[in-house]
């Protein structure tokens, strides 16, 4: 029986919480390949770990418990997840994505399960008519992200959920973005959330994971067979310091979007740059409805400087702020998605949807705002031609 109702206390003391043999208030790192059983057909829950280890079950009932799912699933990477989730489905079947997703998530679709027959279309998830038109009897999902990666566009998933209901087709959502201290996409109808657990959950640039969660015990049986058979799982150690993550979750998240606040003010404010996407800007177009759906516009920030700027000499004039791949880590971090985290999506849909080649996406970190300003201030009088 759980003695808290908060997620800050869920955040530190949800899922399987510490050790029950010896008291350690930290689970253990079971750092093992197999499990010695009693006899023939005689386990102590355990046989492979592969199939199921205790430091892992710990982490994969916590994420359950923080979504509000039946289950929860911990993969090596966020694209392990998003392709055992997507091996639900066979030959003949469509999903559809959202106009903007991570270009991997597209990659995979489009470079991997289109060879084995499972086939996708792009739509608009904003434009709920359009979105309604997508689903053909043929779609048995939808993926969508809330904000989405990287114009910060917002869908409204309880509006998307009950539509893809109507039609048949599951709804799954990435958190990534939001993470469940922010946004509980189960509770708007979602069937299932993913995680690249990487980035905010992680939070600190290192280690590589992904996260799955399912509304129901079906859905649980079937993704825990592809887990299984397919064994892209994610190893004890960093199960464990996954875990140990997820419990600052909240401090942390509380200062990103804090910082972010003030950095989104600050460029819209600035007479270089020409657009800013940040779902927490109220004249923002998906204002409203990220405000129903989720604590916050989170910490990431895209925007695009105006003519008379070099794009590639901001980022060299950075001084604070990284150049990377990735984000959601403690560190300010910024990145250019035309040539990084979208090159995979083709050029005529990264511009189509809005993916420039002067777009920048910046994850802003927990350092003091006043010095991750003064980077950004420095670095676009720099970019001056």
């Amino acid at each position: 029986m759980k003695n808290y109702e908060y997620i800050e206390s869920a955040l530190i003391h949800g899922g399987i919480y510490g050790d029950e043999r010896t008291g350690a208030v930290n689970t253990p790192v079971y750092q093992t390949s197999t499990y010695m059983q009693d006899g023939l057909g005689k386990n102590r829950g355990y046989e492979y770990s592969r199939t199921g280890n205790p430091t892992r079950e710990a982490l994969e009932s916590l994420i359950a418990e923080l979504e509000g799912g039946k289950a929860g699933f911990a993969f090596a990477s966020g694209m392990a997840a998003t392709t055992a989730v997507l091996s639900l489905f066979q030959s003949g079947d469509k999903i559809v994505i959202s106009s903007n997703v991570y270009g991997g998530t597209f990659r995979v679709l489009d470079k991997v399960f289109q060879r084995f027959g499972f086939q996708y279309v792009i739509a608009d998830t904003t434009d709920l008519e359009a979105f309604e038109e997508a689903l053909t009897p043929d779609v048995k999902a939808v993926l969508i992200e809330s904000p989405a990666n990287p114009l910060l566009t917002v869908t409204d998933i309880s509006a998307v959920a009950k539509i893809a209901k109507s039609k048949g087709a599951l709804l799954i959502v990435d958190n990534t973005f939001m993470t469940p201290y922010l946004q509980r996409p189960l509770e708007h109808g979602a069937d299932i959330v993913l995680h690249s657990a990487t980035k905010y959950l992680g939070g600190h640039s290192d280690l590589i994971a992904g996260l799955a969660v399912v509304k129901t015990q079906e859905l649980a049986e079937r993704l825990h067979f592809i887990q299984n058979a397919t064994g892209g799982v994610l190893q004890p150690f960093d199960s464990f310091l996954l875990i140990r993550s997820i419990k600052t979750l909240s401090v942390r998240m509380d200062r990103h979007v804090r910082n972010a606040v003030e950095l989104a003010k600050l460029l819209r404010e600035h007479k270089a740059v020409k657009t800013v996407y940040y779902p927490g800007i109220p004249d923002f177009q998906g204002y409203e409805i990220n405000k129903r759906q989720a604590k916050s516009g989170g910490a990431m920030i895209s925007f695009e400087l105006r003519e008379g700027y070099d794009t590639h000499r901001f980022f060299e004039e950075l001084k604070i702020i990284a150049l990377a791949e990735s984000l959601g880590g403690v560190e300010s971090l910024v990145c250019h998605p035309a040539s990084m985290t979208h090159a995979s999506i083709p050029r005529e849909i990264r511009e189509k949807v809005g993916i420039t080649d002067g777009l920048i996406r910046l994850s802003v970190g927990i350092e003091n705002v006043k010095d991750l300003s003064k980077d950004l201030q420095s670095a676009i009088e720099r970019a001056k031609l």
